[in-house]
């Protein structure tokens, strides 16, 4: 070490400050996330002691005392280090200053010890006053702000010298990690950060504890002064009239995960995206050329190719200047809890999944369960009894999962839950790319009372559309510095989640759904295939589908939630078979002919539909109490009817009378009797939606104005957002 400090010169003191670049999947500028540099520098005696006791409270406390570095926490990441875990923080003020002039962030133990050694040499060479005031001129607070001058004017308008204790305090707290904590951007956090530094300081005797309380019950966004990130920033993006700014902050916040704010804000990075521009229009267009009126619904859109590539997201209406009025104008809606808002209920576009698990189990689609009006399963919610019932009682009689799948049956579907269980059918949809917290114990799962992103659901469809191969979502393809050098390269993980032939299966009977189904709507001239959904009261409607190359998830409802229901809505009652499946043709219509090759082409048909078959599908016919059969039949390829075309419809059924009567009702089942022609009600509301084909809009309605969308309001259990 002796022999370090005396041979090893400190560098010049040189910090510059290059742009960040975001550019698009063709390399064109999509963004700068310089901000803005804004730097003042003052001296250590214009600073407010109330800020420099803020700092050394939250950063340093024993600055004054230690030769430059803290020996423990040095040993502490050595030992981390060492045993290959991520390196530990701790480092002194002087060591901080070292990192950030000198010698860069990167962390590894090589790093950290040339960060010590130079720390030493500092101190041996400066007065601690004047490492003090270098620290406070250099260090970053975000919104382009460097230095604690400039930090002062940016948050609340006033020269540093004037800060006050809370004020000080919430700037102390942004030093870590500061577009985190910004108050404009996340209130909890600002808050919470702003605390920790109000503690430090009342156990150095520096503020009393009812000086803290007082402090800390004013939250920091409605402190006297508190400027607006909007009022200070302003981020430079190209295409932000197609809403690209919510494609912005998502990137942001992975970049800023990885590389901390300085190097994201400063360092001159070259940030290569998945964005194609003309898709990301496309898709804008669709939704909000749609929903184009002030008072509509808010929309949302993702689109991922095979690669994982997020190609397009709309996240909500594009951000004005005066948009800051509006409580959810920065509330990314693709992306759920992760986008400031909370995941939305998917409805039927839910039961891909189950049917994934059906198939998974080798069970065959041609499996036959009776769909009565209603069924009513005892304690199957969560210890509760869960009564299911077909969109305005209608009974469809015994149905095959294909049928039952193009009308969307829920009285099939939940019957289909409780058969594979609904802990498999959770897992099923967690391995297919849905990320949320899923219940395990209650068959509310089955028709879709689970909270969703938009970009899971994307996700998950094209773990079809890869034929059974998971591909977590990408945004990030590279990272180079400004001098072009390569950082980093992103490749998305892929994991076969499905067996080919099992997807082909999956495919082919949500083909049906688009070709004759409830999502008619949807098809786009090619093959393609996908699901409707709606939630309970039209709170949510949804169109989720692929072709063989992308995959798009199309989700609508008011910002407030689920309870304000869309019943009229450009005069129509809204379900996943008007809007978003319009919104979907749409959109992929152009990505078809932006790049037919990639994103089109014709799915695998499968060479068998055949496989076991349910033994205790529910029958409502049945009047008496019957023993669950113990009997499996199998469906072999020569009793399953052949598939012609990949673009054909999927094929009925010969064999599911024989299959049903396998299938005797399970004790403690009630079955509602079907409906009779006399209610009238089902072909009342054939045509609400507005479209000329009575059949055409039954269809619709059956599925999204269904009971695991509007008519389980009797059952589902309340989430953030349901009524």
């Amino acid at each position: 070490m002796g022999f370090v400090l005396a041979n090893v010169p400190l560098p010049q003191v040189e910090i510059p400050v290059e742009t960040t670049f975001l550019l698009d999947a063709n390399g064109n500028k999509l963004a700068e996330l310089s901000a803005g540099e804004n730097r003042v520098s003052v001296s250590l005696g214009q600073v407010s002691p109330n800020l420099v006791n803020a700092v050394l409270a939250a950063e340093d406390r024993d600055f004054f005392a230690h030769p430059g570095i803290d020996l423990s926490a040095i040993a502490r990441a050595t030992w981390a280090d060492v045993r290959g875990r991520p390196l530990q923080g701790g480092s002194t003020i002087t060591q901080q200053y070292v990192k950030y002039t000198y010698v860069g962030d990167e962390r590894t133990i090589i790093r950290k010890l040339k960060e010590a050694t130079l720390a030493i040499k500092l101190e041996r060479e400066l007065d601690k006053e004047e490492i003090l005031e270098r620290y406070l001129n250099a260090i970053y607070f975000g919104r382009g702000a460097y230095g604690v001058q400039a930090a002062s004017r940016s948050y609340f308008g006033k020269d540093v010298t004037a800060l006050e204790i809370p004020e000080a305090a919430y700037l102390a707290g942004l030093i870590r990690a500061p577009e985190v904590a910004d108050a404009s951007r996340d209130a909890r956090t600002a808050d919470r950060r702003r605390a920790s530094v109000l503690a430090a300081m009342e156990s150095q005797g520096l503020v009393s504890a009812e000086q803290r309380a007082q402090m800390e019950a004013v939250p920091v966004a409605e402190m006297e002064g508190f400027r607006p990130r909007d009022d200070v920033v302003r981020d430079r993006i190209v295409g932000g009239e197609f809403g690209t700014q919510h494609f912005v902050d998502y990137v942001r916040g992975e970049l800023l995960e990885r590389y901390g704010d300085t190097r994201l804000y400063g360092g001159g990075l070259r940030v290569r995206t998945t964005l194609n521009p003309r898709l990301q229009r496309a898709a804008y267009e669709a939704v909000y050329g749609t929903l184009d009126r002030d008072d509509d619904p808010a929309g949302a859109l993702v689109a991922i190719d095979g690669a994982g590539h997020v190609k397009a997201m709309v996240g909500g209406k594009r951000m004005m200047p005066d948009a800051e009025q509006s409580p959810f104008a920065k509330v990314n809606f693709a992306l759920g809890v992760k986008g400031g808002g909370s995941g939305r209920q998917p409805g039927s576009s839910f039961k891909p999944f189950v049917l994934a698990e059906a198939v998974s189990e080798g069970y065959s689609v041609e499996s036959v369960f009776d769909s009565p009006a209603e069924v009513v399963f005892p304690r199957a919610d969560a210890g509760k009894d869960y009564p299911v019932r077909n969109y305005d009682e209608a009974a469809h009689g015994e149905q095959n999962l294909i049928e039952a799948t193009k009308v969307s049956s829920n009285t099939v579907y939940a019957q289909l839950g409780e058969e594979l269980g609904i802990a498999e059918v959770a897992e099923t949809a967690r391995r297919l790319g849905i990320r949320s917290e899923i219940p395990r114990d209650q068959l509310s799962v089955a028709l879709g009372a689970v909270e969703v992103s938009v970009l899971d659901m994307a996700d998950a469809y094209l773990s079809f559309a890869t034929r059974g191969v998971q591909v977590d979502p990408l945004v990030i393809t590279e990272v180079t510095d400004a001098q072009g050098r390569v950082l980093d390269e992103f490749a998305a993980t892929r994991e076969r989640v499905l067996e080919p032939e099992q997807a082909d299966v999956v495919n082919q009977v949500l083909q049906g759904v688009v070709q004759s189904g409830t999502g008619t709507r949807a098809g786009i001239g090619r093959p393609v295939a996908g699901k409707t959904g709606t939630t309970q009261e039209n709170g949510d409607a949804w169109f989720a589908g692929y072709t063989p190359g992308l995959a798009t998830a199309v989700w609508m409802g008011y910002p407030e939630g689920q309870a304000r229901p869309m019943n009229n809505v450009h005069g129509i009652e809204v379900t996943g078979g008007t809007f978003p499946a319009d919104i979907f043709r749409r959109f992929m219509s152009t990505a078809i002919e932006v790049d037919p090759e990639t994103y089109g082409g014709d799915f695998v048909a499968p060479t068998d539909l055949g496989g076991k078959v349910f033994s205790s599908g529910r029958r409502s016919s049945d009047s008496e109490e019957a023993p669950p059969s113990s009997t499996e039949t199998t469906l072999g390829a020569t009793e399953s009817p052949s598939t012609t075309s990949t673009t054909g419809a999927p094929p009925s059924t010969t064999t599911s009378t024989t299959a049903a009567a396998a299938s005797p009702r399970s004790p403690g089942i009630t079955l509602r009797p079907p409906r009779t022609a006399a209610d009238g009600a089902e072909e009342s509301n054939a045509s609400r939606d507005g479209d000329g084909s009575s059949e055409e809009s039954s269809q619709r309605k059956d599925d999204d104005q269904e009971q695991s969308d509007k008519g389980d309001r009797h059952n589902r259990p309340a989430g953030p957002g349901s009524s």
